[in-house]
């Protein structure tokens, strides 16, 4: 038995629940580079706690394809963790509220191209989820001596279907 999830477009004001959506919209805050680069300013919540700082990951992930089964969600309670991805291939994107602890009912957002994610410290989030390879991505996250990973193996099976 399973429980079906149809993705839905990543827009700002949708995820705004779960973390910030990463991408060139509208016009820029600025123009720097004697007006030839457009710059999109402070765009993400970053969030490393006292006892962490910023790291810059490369990702390498196996691509997978809809219709996608899962049943781990995994956070990070120490800080937020932001996917920036190094080709224009769409990802999936799944998040859940917190109830008392553990993911509540999961949601899929598949991205455009050139669109990334940060999770806001403590979101619930699938893995991640390439849908065409190369899976490459860019990812900033918290570097600290205390565990930042927490685990959850959901009862039912969720497929994502488009």
């Amino acid at each position: 038995m399973s429980i079906e999830l149809r993705t839905e477009p990543l827009t700002a004001e949708a995820f705004a629940p779960f973390g910030d959506v990463l991408e060139c919209a509208g016009e820029p805050d600025k123009l720097i580079n004697a007006g030839l680069c457009g710059r999109y300013h402070d765009r993400a919540d970053l969030d490393f706690g006292p006892q962490g700082r910023a790291g810059l990951s490369i990702f390498n992930a196996q691509p997978r394809s809809l219709p996608y089964s899962f049943n781990l969600m995994e956070r990070h309670p120490e800080g937020s963790q932001a996917f920036i991805p190094m080709t224009e291939n769409p990802f999936l994107v799944i998040v859940a509220t917190d109830v008392d602890g553990k993911p509540g009912t999961p949601r899929a957002f598949l991205t455009a191209p050139h669109q990334g994610v940060n999770f806001h410290r403590g979101t619930w989030h699938g893995v991640l989820t390439p849908l065409a390879a190369p899976g490459f991505f860019a990812v900033v996250d918290r570097i600290g001596a205390t565990a930042n990973l927490e685990e959850v193996i959901l009862d039912m099976l969720h497929v994502v279907v488009s």
